[in-house]
């Protein structure tokens, strides 16, 4: 990461830049309670694996973690059953919305990838396995990689789940394929309490941080998974991390990267830092528009593209 300024100037020239870009999307509509937050706030935090930590705006206010708790998910499930999770999801960018149906059913119940609805429904199904409550199971572990007390938003999870109308058609496509086995409507509660874990932008940065140093946590001074994992997820983020716009964020900032419909972002830079972003208002593929624009503008001033 190459920069004549400092982080701290660098966040401060950041939230100056993206500025013209509010009012350019919207706050994720089909979760009601997820429109209650102000369009307008704008948060960003970079921690080093040097242990230092810069921030800006509303960095140390929690949102709804939504997808980005996929990655954590992805995780831990790899950490406790190893490759077999390969055998119940691919690889693949999947180059549809996260919540397509329709090429879940031609290719068999099998999804393209863990971070697309689908996946991360299968996952949510392993983890059931290993925990009687995967949602705290995955709450408690990026909270103890934050070293902060995460919380799920109950008015959040209720909202989805009773909105969780094509989510249910995803797992009863995937029950009737035996890409899950566990009961429909449990693992989509599990699912959605899951994706209503709050977080703020500082502790996102800390709890990902083991991605940029190779599996080892400098927060909590202990290696939480081995080196290749680090490699898998990276990769997977920087193929799979965004849906259909993967293509256009490797191609603007160049960065492993997932995102979440609560507005967060988290992107990792490898053997240097992770950045955590948060703005509610989201483009046309759930992506946060200011927070898209803030990380273009920090790989461009910092030239840190891995790319």
């Amino acid at each position: 990461m190459k920069h004549e300024l400092s982080i701290a100037e660098v966040l401060s020239q950041v939230e100056k830049t993206v500025q013209p870009h509010f009012g350019k999307g919207r706050p994720a509509d089909y979760i009601p309670e997820l429109q209650r937050v102000d369009p307008r706030k704008f948060g960003m935090a970079v921690k080093m694996v040097s242990g230092a930590e810069y921030v800006v705006g509303d960095a140390d206010e929690p949102f709804s973690a939504q997808s980005v708790t996929k990655l954590f998910a992805l995780g831990i499930a790899l950490n406790r059953i190893g490759d077999e999770v390969w055998t119940r999801v691919g690889k693949e960018p999947s180059g549809t919305p996260f919540n397509f149906l329709s090429q879940l059913e031609h290719e068999g119940g099998l999804p393209r990838n863990p971070f697309i609805n689908a996946g991360a429904l299968a996952v949510t199904d392993m983890l059931m396995r290993v925990a009687k409550r995967s949602d705290a199971l995955v709450r408690d572990y990026m909270g103890f990689l934050a070293q902060s007390s995460l919380t799920i938003d109950e008015d959040v999870a209720a909202s989805e789940v009773e909105t969780a109308h094509k989510n249910r058609a995803i797992a009863n496509l995937m029950k009737g394929a035996g890409t899950i086995t566990h009961d429909v409507e449990a693992v989509i509660a599990a699912y959605c309490r899951q994706c209503a874990i709050t977080i703020s932008c500082r502790d996102l940065a800390r709890a990902a941080l083991p991605l940029a140093a190779g599996g080892f946590s400098p927060v909590v001074e202990e290696t939480v998974f081995p080196e290749r994992l680090a490699r898998r997820l990276n990769a997977l983020m920087l193929t799979c991390g965004l849906y259909d716009s993967v293509g256009s964020f490797a191609y603007r900032v160049g960065l492993p990267a997932k995102s979440g419909v609560g507005g967060g972002i988290v992107a990792v830079i490898p053997g240097q830092a992770t950045i955590a972003v948060w703005s509610p208002e989201l483009d046309r593929f759930g992506t946060s528009v200011v927070g898209f624009a803030a990380l273009e503008a920090f790989s461009q001033i910092t030239n840190c593209s891995v790319l």
